[in-house]
């Protein structure tokens, strides 16, 4: 099954549903989605002051957790949605955040940060959008310094058979039946569901990974498997 990931109109379907992103992250993940971008952020074992990049954004929230838990990190979050990076910098001007968190608007296939630059990155569940995901990962290992961490959130396939059972149900049924209530949005919730199906399974991602000059590779289940954290260092 193909999956249209033109960045046009994937840019266009976020723009869309921006204003109820937020809401319908935390309610269709039962609040969790806050639990796994804490894990993504530890994983990266941030030192004082670190600069860390944000790939794929969003409203800011990863970038946001990013600040809170580690001491003087600042953040670069890159998006090529313009509405939401605009509902992101209200969030960070609320929090007072500017000093520490700059959104720009790019493509993930062309970083608009300077080479070695960053010492972690990040991606919550933006990397499966992505039109080239080898490009960008060739990108992330680009403007990461050597031994620079990368950690990557996308969903996968519950490894548990009545779990996993549960959970296809859930997700190619109610969650697009909830999502375009909630959204207003007829397609954005369909596509969720089918750009998860066509993602590579772990295994696969991690060699694409290792492929992109990435070396301790590792993919980590979180809640059953529903969400995978892969977690990787740049090589020298």
């Amino acid at each position: 099954m193909s999956v249209d990931k033109n960045p046009s109109r994937i840019a266009g379907m976020f723009d869309a549903i921006a204003p109820r992103y937020d809401l319908l992250n935390h309610v269709l993940s039962a609040g969790l989605d806050r639990r796994w971008r804490d894990r993504a952020v530890d994983a990266l074992g941030l030192g004082p002051n670190a600069r860390v990049l944000d790939l794929c954004t969003g409203t800011g929230d990863l970038a946001i957790a990013t600040i809170t838990r580690a001491a003087g990190a600042t953040v670069v979050g890159v998006d090529f949605a313009g509405e939401m990076l605009r509902l992101g910098l209200a969030k960070v001007r609320r929090g007072a955040l500017e000093s520490r968190i700059r959104l720009v608007r790019g493509d993930a296939a062309r970083i608009p940060v300077a080479t070695a630059s960053c010492d972690a990155a990040t991606i919550a569940f933006g990397i499966r959008n992505v039109a080239e995901p080898e490009r960008a990962l060739a990108e992330l290992a680009r403007v990461l310094r050597p031994g620079g961490r990368l950690a990557i959130l996308e969903f996968g396939q519950p490894r548990i058979p009545g779990v996993r059972t549960l959970y296809a149900w859930y997700f190619r049924y109610l969650l697009p039946l909830v999502g375009r209530t909630v959204s207003k949005h007829q397609s954005a919730y369909s596509y969720l569901p089918a750009s998860v199906g066509t993602f590579p399974p772990p295994p696969e991602f991690c060699r694409m990974l290792a492929a992109a000059n990435f070396s301790h590779v590792r993919a980590v289940p979180l809640t059953f498997g529903i969400v995978y954290l892969y977690v990787a260092v740049r090589e020298a």
